[in-house]
């Protein structure tokens, strides 16, 4: 049963392991067992004190923290991991191939410019608007990145195993955890488009992917992990499995 903390704020359990944070439009996850907890992605500025509150109530605190594992450098994946790192030293993993992406949030240029896109597509106003509310104007970098490469993250929660889905940013990855039989797809794959408004499985739109044709093509190895559920940045979940949400956003594109 989620618990809903506020309006736009729900934290549910999504597969063994594994809990979603959704605050407004933008998800992350809180990988944990018996002993450890680490994030999937940091959100926007505002949902620190919500983040706070959900490792409380699974009996963990920032503190506590092992890592931080972005999925990619956008800003509203890296909202408050500048603050981990000052307050706690927290490890921040992102991609090497957006290294310099992490360290400039706001510096990506999408195939199509973002603002015309986003002024002819009033869908997704009410998204973005949510998001400006949420701090996605104000996202500072983190003050130093570690490199996430492609394998199993053996000193986390879960041991996931890191692919490289590029397209929506070069070093956009998915993450799969096995033993929780799921995936955590950050943009490669949403149910939600922000940018649009549009719902169910989908590529985020070119207004705010590098390269829509590749990040479709990327969509297959999200498919061929066999994991039960999907778990986007953007988003309810998919419990449909990774084959068929796959298969769908290919068909549905990048709008």
């Amino acid at each position: 049963m989620p618990l809903t903390l506020a309006p736009s704020i729900v934290v549910d359990r999504v597969a063994d392991g594994l809990h979603r944070v959704a605050h407004g439009p933008v998800n992350l996850y809180v990988a944990h067992d018996a002993t450890s907890v680490g994030l999937v992605d940091a959100g926007l500025p505002a949902t620190y004190p919500v983040v706070e509150e959900a490792l409380r109530l699974l009996g963990f605190r920032t503190a506590d923290l092992t890592a931080v594992l972005v999925t990619h450098g956008h800003f509203d994946h890296l909202g408050f991991a500048r603050r981990l790192q000052r307050e706690h030293d927290t490890p921040v993993l992102v991609h090497p191939d957006d290294g310099h992406l992490a360290a400039h949030p706001y510096g990506y240029r999408p195939r199509r410019n973002r603002f015309a896109f986003a002024a002819t597509h009033p869908g997704g106003w009410p998204h973005l608007a949510s998001m400006t509310r949420l701090g996605a104007l104000t996202v500072r970098p983190p003050l130093r990145t570690d490199p996430l490469v492609e394998g199993v993250v053996a000193d986390f929660p879960g041991r996931p195993e890191v692919l490289l889905t590029p397209g929506h940013t070069d070093g956009e990855v998915v993450l799969h955890f096995p033993d929780a039989d799921a995936v955590v797809t950050g943009d490669a794959l949403v149910t939600l488009d922000p940018y649009t408004g549009r719902r169910g499985p989908r590529a985020v739109a070119t207004g705010a992917t590098n390269d829509p044709a590749t990040a479709v093509a990327s969509l297959a190895r999200i498919g061929a992990t066999g994991a039960r559920v999907v778990l986007p940045g953007h988003g309810d979940p998919w419990y449909g499995g990774a084959a068929a949400a796959a298969e769908r956003a290919a068909v549905a594109g990048a709008a």
